[in-house]
């Protein structure tokens, strides 16, 4: 294998590397001190985490000394989100694809267009090439009189998931900017009372520790999976045997502390952590949220739901229905993978044997230290209260893709 072909191949492999591993935004500008009052505000309007959960996007940072009215507390949380909102593009543009735009300009969907909170077109962003290779970015919605912000240089970019692109100064965008009035307060109880999880909110409520909080969390970011009341009550001769500690972390295993709106959950799959993550010392309590077109499924490793209705979507706060009630591994035997059943045989013969007679036991109940119950998933309850079925694991598209191109790269060095 010749030099050229050897580095082709090491290209390609270490590009499908950081695919595969992903990026994290907060990591990226941490390493460039001058973003540092863009990257406080991704993590206070929780952007960070939606742009990580990407696979394909471009974000547009604005350095300390021309963030201006960004810097200056002039706007709530709810209404910087917005404007942060209008600087992240849900395409990839690197410095190379700028400078060569087919006709010069072309219009691009920001994550605010994306939101659902942008009438009309006003969440595109206009992208501009000037003679002499100036490139420069306009709000749709851009007064006439506003100037363009200026492309500055090229920060960070994974081809083809990332772009972060310095500009000059933040995005003129009058609907982003405009105030953003509070939400209002919401009863949860009332809330999963009146559509599907009438079971599980009393259950909520009867522990005053995990209904706080929850009820806490809620304002600041909060997506809950609550179990249909079918689902809690196959589960509830399981949930009785366990201790007041398994209880709680059972409760808080449902609810994950940031709000992942129907939209994101369709189109992104990953682990996500949960409060009973933050509230149980050196345990995991995660699941894999999974999606295929349409269905969403939430895989813990002992029991797998989907979800089936939206009882609240609303930034900060998502509910979901859920087909059955979330078993953690913390506290129920894992399901392994079943080996495939070997090749049918030529009859035998017959032999008898004496066999000891055959012995069932009920689910044990975890110990105060919350350790893996002894028998494995009840999957009989569960079945009877799943009314959709579960949608299987399906591998990163950008992982095929970086396979791919690494065949067709060795097919054209050779």
């Amino acid at each position: 294998m010749d030099l050229r072909r050897l580095a082709v191949v090491a290209a390609l492999l270490a590009a499908a590397a950081v695919a595969a591993e992903g990026y994290n935004i907060t990591k990226i500008l941490a390493e460039h001190p001058e973003y540092s009052q863009f990257n406080k505000l991704l993590t206070e309007t929780r952007l960070a985490g939606d742009i990580n959960r990407r696979r394909t996007i471009t974000v547009l940072v604005v350095a300390n000394g021309d963030m201006g009215a960004l810097a200056g507390g002039h706007y709530t949380l709810p209404t910087l989100r917005h404007i942060l909102e209008m600087h992240i593009l849900v395409d990839y543009y690197g410095a190379k694809k700028l400078h060569q735009l087919s006709r010069g300009d072309t219009a691009s969907s920001s994550m605010f267009q994306e939101s659902g909170s942008a009438p009309g077109t006003t969440g595109y962003v206009n992208i501009t090439q000037h003679r002499g290779g100036r490139v420069s970015f306009t709000a749709e919605d851009a007064a006439d009189s506003a100037t363009p912000s200026g492309f500055v240089k090229s920060v960070k970019e994974i081809p083809y998931d990332l772009a972060v692109l310095q500009i000059s100064k933040p995005l003129s965008s009058p609907e982003a900017e405009a105030p953003v009035a509070p939400p209002a307060p919401v009863n949860l109880t009332e809330l999963l009372s009146k559509k599907y999880c009438k079971n599980f909110a009393g259950l909520l409520a009867a522990n005053a520790d995990v209904f706080s909080n929850i009820n806490a969390t809620k304002d600041n970011g909060l997506t809950l999976f609550c179990p249909v009341d079918a689902a809690v009550d196959a589960f509830m001769p399981k949930f009785k045997n366990l201790t007041a500690k398994g209880k709680a972390a059972i409760l808080l295993y449902h609810a994950v502390p940031d709000y992942y709106s129907l939209q994101l959950l369709k189109s992104n799959s990953g682990k996500v952590s949960t409060l009973a993550t933050a509230s149980v010392a050196k345990k995991d309590y995660s699941y894999d949220v999974q999606n295929d077109r349409d269905t969403v499924t939430l895989d813990t490793r002992v029991n797998t739901a989907a979800v089936t209705a939206t009882v609240k979507d609303d930034d900060p706060l998502a509910v979901y229905a859920i087909t059955k009630f979330l078993q953690p591994k913390e506290l129920f035997k894992v399901v392994e993978d079943l080996a495939p059943a070997p090749a049918p045989e030529g009859p035998k013969k017959k032999t008898k044997k004496k066999t000891k007679p055959a012995t069932t036991s009920a689910a044990a109940a975890p110990s105060d230290d919350d350790s893996a119950a002894d028998s494995p998933d009840d999957a009989s309850a569960d079945d009877a209260a799943d009314k959709a079925g579960a949608a299987p694991p399906v591998l990163a598209s950008w992982v095929i893709a970086a396979a791919t191109a690494a065949a067709a790269a060795l097919a054209l060095a050779a």
